[in-house]
């Protein structure tokens, strides 16, 4: 079993920047791929980024590529995502994810996901 808490969202300028946190439990943090995803009002989740379980590869949404970056501090058992560059576009609710599988490649589809946080709210004002 994996639990995972999102943290630091919340209202921002246009331009501003924001750095979301993601802490898990368990013991298996450090085998998972982990992702966030995002999902606006009246929209379908969707994917942001994603990176592998060792933390040396990542993807990204072309709507958010050369703007987020995302991490994991593996001691830590800690996911980030560093947002800069923030449009009123990128206002939704952001979730934490862990891959289903262990010791995989990147996972991108939400499918490939067995747990999600509860999510935090990003506002982006123009």
């Amino acid at each position: 079993q994996v639990q995972l808490v999102e943290s630091g969202g919340g209202l921002v300028q246009a331009g501003g920047s924001l750095r979301l946190s993601c802490a898990a439990s368990g013991r298996t943090f450090s085998s998972r791929g982990m992702g966030w995803f995002r999902q606006a009002p009246g929209k379908e989740r969707e994917f942001v980024a994603a990176i592998r379980w060792s933390g040396d590869s990542a993807y990204y949404a072309d709507s958010v590529k050369g703007r987020f970056t995302i991490s994991r501090d593996n001691s830590k058992n800690t996911l980030y995502l560093q947002m800069n560059s923030l449009k009123p576009d990128d206002t939704a609710v952001y979730y934490c994810a862990a891959a289903k599988s262990f010791y995989s490649g990147i996972d991108f589809r939400s499918d490939d996901y067995a747990y999600w946080g509860q999510g935090t709210q990003v506002t982006v004002s123009p």
